[in-house]
């Protein structure tokens, strides 16, 4: 058989560059956890963006550069530390002993992804905090990052799915009426 019929098995090299970061480190993490990490890679992503838009939208209440920036950061830290924390504690309640460093490797990477979700809008509020963009327009754009990153994940999920075209149309519907109604909460919860 000639390297032409051969079917491809890995993808070359080439088309890894070309593939883009996220890409790369959903395959990376999928192939050292299967299915299940990448469904924790998309939750992590899902609860560090709604952490950092309600954070976002708390501070532009009553918006201060440092403030902001320090809450952000900490507060998706915070969110995705627990994460991290969560899954090492479910592998203990599960399997009754330690995760190998093999099995800590695949929440640290989906860790890692769900705080690369804070570096585009903290680069904002940094801006601000360093003067180079009024705060409110920081915490704006800031805000935007966040629900775009939102309606990526929710249409990234739902192209990849097995669902008739009425029935993507509604799951979208239904998570962005659901991701509404955690924003409220959230905001709610941050705010008193």
């Amino acid at each position: 058989m000639d390297a032409e019929s051969e079917p491809e098995s890995q993808p070359s090299s080439d088309d890894a560059r070309h593939r883009g970061r996220h890409a790369r480190r959903r395959e990376a993490i999928t192939e050292a956890g299967g299915p299940a990490a990448l469904v924790s890679y998309f939750k992590e992503r899902v609860y560090a963006t709604f952490t950092g838009l309600a954070i976002v939208i708390v501070s532009s209440q009553h918006p201060e550069p440092e403030h902001a920036f320090l809450a952000l950061v900490f507060g998706v830290l915070g969110i995705t530390t627990a994460g991290f924390v969560s899954e090492i504690i479910g592998h203990l309640a599960v399997h009754r002993d330690l995760s190998s460093w093999a099995e800590v490797v695949v929440p640290l990477r989906v860790s890692a992804a769900a705080m690369a979700t804070v570096v585009a809008p903290a680069a904002m509020i940094g801006a601000a905090w360093a003067g180079l963009l009024d705060i409110e327009l920081a915490l704006t754009i800031a805000a935007w990052i966040y629900i775009a990153t939102l309606g990526l994940i929710g249409l990234l999920v739902v192209r990849r799915s097995r669902l008739r075209f009425w029935q993507s149309l509604l799951v979208l519907g239904l998570l962005v009426a659901l991701g509404a109604l955690v924003l409220l909460l959230q905001t709610v919860a941050k705010s008193v």
